[in-house]
């Protein structure tokens, strides 16, 4: 809650006018608690994991053919009936574990040194806080990403999650609750590490999220703005991860791609990229397999040895 009776004396205490942005914060939070502003992380979190993918999600239970060419596994679609599954998993989900989680975690919140009140956080603060975020969640998650891909805990926790072999923006968060768990530290150790302010917080939970759908959407449109951003991996490259099966040893990134060239784990990718580009020169029809999906059921079935571990279906 903002210490301060009225906007004036926000300014006194400050030494400066507000700016137009802290105007609209003050009047909407300042008789409002710190910790009902977190919690609306909750809301933030249903309405994301409930409106945003339904573009995607619709295009793939509707089978629209005008959007076909842009699916990564051509042909391959979810029924309703499993769509409507894995939404009310993820509710569950959300209800019994995200949602008290959230609840819980705010003494942790306020002792990192998050803040509620003013003054509101510069662009340029904001923009290198959530950089140093990603950086931060896409490291760890590459590493516990890799260790869920072994014996027990893949068998008993990660497998949720693998269910779909071609993924829909509703099965991002569609997994073990353990994993939900597990996952989550790597997430909240950016803003330990540079804690912020609340809406940067907000801003980089919505965010998050949104990659996630956006990367298990099945769909890798030419017009995504992702696609600008340097080595970002996107759906098509998370959508081979799960088309290879469960005990894949290839690209185990969230976000970006260089843990996996770093460490060798997209080799069995780049292999198959490179056949299938060699195969469309031979054809003529490079274009097209630029634009259409590439990943059809019969490609492991010719992979060489020295990348067998890499693209070894479950």
């Amino acid at each position: 809650m903002i210490p301060f009776t009225s906007a004036a004396a926000a300014e006194g205490a400050l030494a400066r006018s507000l700016t137009s942005w802290e105007e609209i914060w003050f009047r909407a939070t300042h008789n409002v608690s710190d910790y009902k502003l977190y919690c609306m992380n909750i809301v933030f979190l249903f309405v994301i994991f409930s409106f945003a993918p339904l573009p995607y999600v619709l295009l793939d239970v509707w089978k629209v053919k005008s959007a076909e060419k842009w699916k990564v596994q051509p042909g391959v679609h979810n029924e309703p009936s499993e769509t409507w599954r894995c939404y009310k998993v993820v509710m569950w989900t959300f209800f019994t574990v995200v949602g008290p989680l959230q609840l819980c975690s705010f003494p942790a919140v306020k002792f990192i040194g998050i803040r509620f009140g003013l003054p509101l956080p510069p662009l340029w603060e904001v923009a290198l806080q959530l950089a140093v975020y990603t950086m931060v969640e896409d490291y760890g998650n590459y590493w516990l990403h890799r260790w869920l891909h072994n014996g027990w805990w893949y068998e008993k926790i990660h497998s949720v999650h693998h269910e779909f072999a071609a993924p829909m923006s509703f099965a991002a968060p569609y997994a073990h609750w353990l994993e939900v768990v597990i996952l989550g530290v790597p997430t909240f150790a950016g803003p330990a590490m540079a804690p912020g302010h609340i809406i940067t917080f907000w801003l980089w939970i919505a965010m998050r999220q949104l990659e996630a759908l956006d990367t298990h959407s099945g769909y890798d449109f030419p017009w995504n703005f992702t696609r600008f951003i340097p080595f970002y991996g996107g759906a098509e490259y998370h959508d081979y991860h799960h088309f290879v099966g469960g005990k894949s040893q290839s690209n185990f990134a969230s976000v970006f791609t260089y843990c996996d060239w770093v460490y060798g784990t997209d080799k069995g990718y780049r292999y198959m990229k490179e056949v299938h580009k060699k195969d469309a020169i031979a054809k003529g029809k490079e274009q097209q397999m630029r634009e259409n999906g590439w990943l059809q059921a019969d490609d492991l079935k010719a992979v060489p040895a020295s990348v067998v571990k890499d693209v070894k279906a479950s």
